[in-house]
């Protein structure tokens, strides 16, 4: 029986929600309204977020329906109240936001029967719809990271990923060229993905998997965070001053490293990519093997990129949306997946894992692309472009495949650490080993 547009959306808000629910109902309600960093929000903040967004947008715009809470709009507003003053806020508590949260998704599940899924751009092909869905699932992997934050007993639990199916090492070449990147047609599209357009890129070489924690701790090994040569200096100079010596959550434990994962403290796996660095410390590593970080437009060419077509799909192994079988997404694991994990999810060329798993850091600043328009609200995206913000590709384990597509963008300050991410290298061909090419 095929699917259609209304029964998808409300798949994707029941999906969505139950995921909500169950990262807040893990914990208790003194957890629920704590504020386990500064720089994330207490989880009872994001559970109600994600309503008065979905009340603004739907409810009000979509629906031209009246308001539910009117009075809470300027409380769940994140550029009116940072992240660090929102715990001083009279916000909802956990019972008032459950029950807002139930008003909200019925008069949504209401009109989603009624209203036209055309004749205006916010309602074309349910987009305003698709666009709640990633928000929400953004605020999930928001929630997910505030977990790997708190301390105390372990409340998530998930089957371990699975091991690694093939060998995976070295390099791959990407043919230099033309490539299509962006897209101008995926329905659900956010506006910094949008339009597609034509980069030229000269042929490069990278890594055909992500940089895995055994690698990482040989630059530990080999004094790579005391060595100022290995990082720029910026970043030296917030090594010094957030006294990095590992990444967020390692801690020495004999001879090599533990990493505390969810409340659960392990040895450090050495062929899971590694996680929770920051663009500093991927960028350091990079120069001290030699290599560098690739641009946002490599990174997109070596995923999307088909050269037996010279067409981008949507995904490095093609148009079909990721299964298990593809990519680590969704939570349905709470860490990387050993590096070989999935070949199903290659590119043609023979690059791994570029989707789930791990954020990539790529050495691109957050911008616009060629013709960029913000929609349906500069807030978005917009207001963030310029060299304060790095992108970051690819999505990880806790980003749900709603919101991660070949061309889905997401960035953060340089010095983030709070995410799921990691990073794989690239290199500039040097002229003999262009020239061999062709």
């Amino acid at each position: 029986m095929t699917t259609t547009l209304r029964e998808r959306i409300a798949d994707e808000l029941l999906r969505a929600r139950s995921r909500t629910t169950a990262l807040a109902e893990a914990v208790d309600e003194a957890d629920l309204v704590k504020q386990h960093s500064p720089i994330m929000s207490p989880l009872v903040w994001d559970f109600a977020h994600v309503g008065n967004q979905e009340e603004l947008w739907l409810v009000r715009d979509v629906g031209g329906r009246e308001p539910v809470r009117r009075d809470i709009d300027e409380l769940y507003d994140a550029f009116q109240n940072p992240r660090h003053e929102r715990p001083q806020l009279p916000l909802l508590n956990p019972t008032e936001a459950r029950g807002y949260l139930r008003t909200v998704r019925e008069k949504v599940l209401d009109l989603l029967e009624r209203v036209p899924l055309a004749g205006r751009r916010l309602v074309d092909e349910g987009f305003a719809f698709g666009m709640i869905v990633q928000h929400e699932q953004q605020h999930d992997e928001t929630m997910l990271a505030t977990h790997q934050l708190r301390v105390g007993e372990p409340v998530l639990t998930a089957p371990p990923p699975p091991p690694a199916a093939v060998e995976v090492a070295g390099e791959v070449v990407v043919p230099g060229g033309r490539f299509t990147m962006g897209t101008s047609t995926e329905p659900w599209a956010l506006d910094n993905e949008r339009p597609a357009h034509q980069v030229e890129l000269a042929p490069f070489a990278i890594d055909a998997a992500p940089v895995s924690n055994g690698q990482y701790a040989q630059f530990i090994a080999d004094g790579g965070y005391d060595d100022p040569r290995w990082w720029s200096e910026s970043g030296w100079a917030h090594r010094q001053r957030a006294g990095l010596v590992a990444p967020m959550h390692w801690v020495p434990d004999g001879d090599g490293w533990a990493y505390t994962r969810f409340g659960v403290t392990s040895p450090v796996a050495p062929d899971e990519p590694v996680v929770h660095v920051c663009f500093h410390e991927a960028q350091a590593y990079a120069r001290w093997a030699g290599r560098r970080l690739p641009t946002e437009a490599e990174w997109e060419k070596a995923a999307r990129f088909d050269p037996a077509t010279g067409r981008s799909r949507r995904y490095p192994w093609g148009d079909v949306d990721p299964t298990p079988a593809h990519a680590n997404l969704g939570q349905r694991h709470l860490r990387p997946a050993p590096v070989g994990a999935y070949p199903a999810g290659a590119s043609p060329l023979g690059v791994h894992q570029l989707i789930g798993d791990v954020w990539e850091w790529v050495d691109t600043d957050f911008t616009g692309y060629p013709g960029f328009s913000p929609f349906p609200y500069r807030e978005y995206s917009e207001v963030f472009f310029g060299s304060d913000y790095k992108v970051l590709r690819g999505g990880s384990f806790g980003t749900d495949p709603a919101a991660c597509r070949g061309t889905f963008r997401n960035w953060d300050y340089p010095i983030r650490r709070q995410v799921f991410s990691g990073f794989r290298c690239a290199r500039t061909l040097d002229p003999a080993e262009r020239a061999a090419l062709g």
